[in-house]
């Protein structure tokens, strides 16, 4: 399964990327929108709703699949609200992580796509909630097929906060030993859909399942990311951490930076300037915590 993002900081430029969305063939059953504001949600419900309705040939709206689905409380953050055919699918997993149940929901959705596995949701819960703690919101587009997952990450990258390409450079990284328990990831060339994005979950899996709980991603040579790429930082960074680990992102390249910076993910990762402040955070992280 794989999953693409884009961020969003206004409603309208959500509303264009699910229009560009359906125009471009992504199944309108595996495109969910996420936000935490109820009234945003029942907008782009009726809107999205109305244009897959037109695309088919006539009008639909909320009442024939489109749900707008909401999950409880959750703490330090509220209530989220999902809308789209997959909407309750796609809340009634994250209720499960999260141990939170799926509220009412407006319309009848049908033919919704499969839960994703408990690991995959593990990982995915934790990347939406932290995006969504920080006041922006999302569109989620989960497929089995890479076409699709490729249309709509260009679509994305698009519509959202992204930056354009700079470089056709393909994704390269190597593992290294910094010290006893300390290894380090070296990124260069492009984290994108379909090449770089599989290549660090691989690898990120591979650290995880080999015992290394402290991990440095380093990106100074990456030449672009794209949405995907940017949420496999953050699958990264909640993969670690639920193996009782730490991920620093070390001296992030001006486009890497500028993306954090758009999408606010600065303040869910962990980044440094350079690899003495990364490791040193490491024993600070330590002391602080045998000291409590």
């Amino acid at each position: 399964m794989e999953t693409v993002m884009g961020v969003f900081t206004s409603r309208d430029r959500a509303e264009q990327a699910l229009k560009a969305l359906l125009e471009h063939g992504v199944p309108e059953s595996e495109i969910v929108f996420l936000s935490r504001s109820e009234s945003e949600a029942v907008a782009v419900g009726k809107e999205i709703g109305g244009t897959a309705g037109g695309l088919a040939g006539g009008a639909v709206g909320l009442g024939a699949g489109m749900v707008v689905a909401s999950l409880a409380l959750i703490p330090g953050l509220g209530q989220v609200f999902a809308v789209g055919v997959g909407a309750a699918a796609l809340l009634g997993y994250l209720g499960k992580q999260t141990g939170e149940a799926v509220g009412e929901k407006v319309g009848k959705g049908e033919h919704l796509p499969a839960p994703a596995t408990a690991a995959t949701a593990a990982q995915d819960h934790e990347t939406f909630l932290e995006v969504l703690r920080e006041g922006r919101s999302l569109i989620v587009v989960r497929t089995e097929s890479s076409a699709t997952a490729r249309a709509a990450s260009q679509v994305l990258d698009a519509e959202s906060i992204a930056t354009k390409p700079a470089s056709t450079r393909k994704m390269q990284a190597g593992i290294r030993q910094v010290s006893a328990d300390v290894t380090a990831i070296d990124v260069k060339g492009r984290i994108v859909i379909g090449e770089g994005n599989v290549m660090l979950r691989e690898m990120i899996q591979q650290l995880v399942e080999g015992g290394n709980r402290r991990v440095l991603l380093v990106l100074e040579d990456v030449e672009h990311i794209d949405s995907s790429g940017i949420g496999e930082l953050v699958r990264a960074h909640t993969a670690i951490r639920r193996a009782s680990g730490q991920l620093k992102i070390v001296h992030p390249s001006a486009k890497v930076d500028e993306m954090l910076h758009m999408t606010m993910l600065h303040k869910v990762l962990d980044v440094h300037p350079d690899e003495a402040s990364a490791i040193q955070s490491f024993t600070s992280g330590s002391a602080a915590a045998a000291g409590r």
